[in-house]
């Protein structure tokens, strides 16, 4: 089994280590900040801007260069934290592993967890300009898109988890994106992510086992889903704790998903009209083709 977590105990007594990248990966930049630590920009550098769904995952051109840009190098150990103690931190994990990276750790219970021990902070994060060696190997089989989401409804060949909440799966509780309804996958199956954590940290593994074992039990890869992408990872870390499934993303979850099938359905009503006046027009009994209406291929 993995083990991508580390205590704060164990960051203060090798925070020296010359090797060693500490990333601040909070929605915003923070005052009280883990001594070394560089801020992350998750929502800007480290996301595509130019997709029309959050936290979309970067091309690797961009990732590599601003993983330069913060010092990292291909022999760095990264550990990463945020300063709800766990939210952003396992996305970043998984983007470093899906880069290549093998030697990357989510500090658990972040910024309050070093807080409560009250270690030492800093007010500012780290200057050091060092221009890193990085180099980003994208490992494609761990992104799932929209289209194999589709194809996986019939195949069934993955066991897709939705990470959100009880209330916005079964469609009875508002999604926080203005206009997105609520709602699931057909064949996914529910995990909120909070059900993992207790006071801003992972539970002990025998408890994730059990969680795991009551809600689902599948030898499938497992791929996995919430609004845009970020609490997924939550669950996907804590299953690598204690399964050997293979594990992906769908990127651009419930908000790509949603937004996509209702335009595909408005599609569809739109073919069903296109059909019901050629049909009435065909007084002559001439054949409808379906090659001449390209939504149809949709």
């Amino acid at each position: 089994m993995k083990h991508p977590l580390k205590s704060v105990t164990w960051l203060r007594e090798n925070i020296e280590n010359s090797k060693l990248i500490i990333l601040d990966v909070s929605s915003s930049k923070q005052n009280i900040v883990i001594p070394r630590a560089k801020y992350f920009d998750l929502s800007n550098k480290f996301s595509d801007t130019s997709s029309s769904f959050p936290n979309t995952f970067p091309p690797v051109e961009q990732f590599e260069s601003e993983s330069r840009n913060l010092g990292i190098n291909s022999t760095s150990q990264i550990i990463i934290y945020d300063s709800k103690g766990i939210y952003f931190s396992p996305r970043v994990w998984w983007m470093y592993k899906t880069m290549g990276h093998e030697n990357v750790f989510v500090l658990n219970g972040g910024l309050p967890e070093w807080i409560n021990h009250d270690f030492e902070t800093d007010s500012e994060y780290s200057t050091l300009n060092n221009h890193g060696t990085f180099k980003a190997i994208l490992h494609s089989t761990k992104l799932y898109s929209y289209k194999d989401i589709i194809r996986n409804i019939n195949t069934k060949k993955f066991q897709l988890i939705d990470a959100r909440s009880e209330g916005r799966f079964s469609g009875k509780s508002p999604e926080p994106r203005e206009g997105l309804k609520s709602g699931n996958i057909p064949n996914s199956i529910n995990l909120p992510y909070e059900r993992l954590l207790s006071d801003g940290k992972y539970k002990s593994k025998k408890e994730i086992e059990l969680i795991f074992n009551t809600t689902f039990k599948s030898n499938k890869p497992l791929v996995f889903s919430c609004g845009s992408g970020v609490t997924a990872c939550i669950v996907l870390l804590a299953s690598e704790m204690i399964l050997d499934n293979e594990t992906g993303v769908y990127d651009g979850s419930w908000t790509e998903y949603a937004s996509l099938t209702k335009t595909f359905i408005k599609k569809v009503e739109l073919i069903k009209r296109i059909i019901n006046r050629q049909t009435t027009s065909c007084s002559n009994g001439s054949p409808f083709h379906f090659s001449r209406y390209p939504f149809w291929h949709y």
